[in-house]
């Protein structure tokens, strides 16, 4: 919503370049889910990093979507939730538990980013093997090419638009 003091981004760039910048985390998420089910069955353990990918793309300056905070709260989260289930067992109490310790990680050390709480929930109603999480860096890492591309993007409508 356009209100005085700031324009909407669409209204700022027109909606052809916002369809533009809408590309790379589409097309990020699509590879993502292409790896995954390539190698592996889990695809809840990754859910969380679409929604990473779409608050990159909606809000790339904001703290919760900087490199650094996604990296180490899905990281964090994901190790969690996988402490968790080899614990507790798969169920809602080691997801539960997962969770929670995943908020008081994030806040403890600043890395608040709420997608990654889907990321303890799903490591820890079902992890499987440790190969999951390796196949979860892979594809977090596939995710963090999306924040340099759209940093790219945003620097690329910026010299478009002069």
């Amino acid at each position: 919503m356009d209100t005085p003091d700031k324009p909407s981004r669409r209204s700022r760039i027109g909606l052809r370049r916002e369809l533009l910048l809408a590309l790379a985390p589409t097309a990020t998420v699509l590879l993502v889910l292409a790896l995954v089910e390539a190698i592996s069955s889990q695809r809840l353990l990754f859910a969380s990093l679409a929604s990473s990918a779409f608050l990159v793309y909606l809000d790339p300056g904001h703290a919760a979507n900087q490199t650094r905070t996604l990296i180490l709260a899905q990281l964090g989260s994901a190790v969690i939730g996988m402490l968790a289930f080899l614990a507790l067992g798969p169920g809602y109490v080691s997801a539960g538990v997962a969770m929670v310790a995943a908020i008081v990680a994030m806040v403890v050390f600043d890395v608040v980013h709420p997608p990654s709480i889907a990321t303890a929930l799903s490591f820890g109603l079902k992890a499987g093997d440790a190969g999951n999480l390796v196949l979860f860096c892979l594809a977090l890492a596939i995710t963090v090419v999306l924040i340099g591309l759209q940093k790219l993007s945003m620097w690329m409508i910026g010299r478009w638009a002069k």
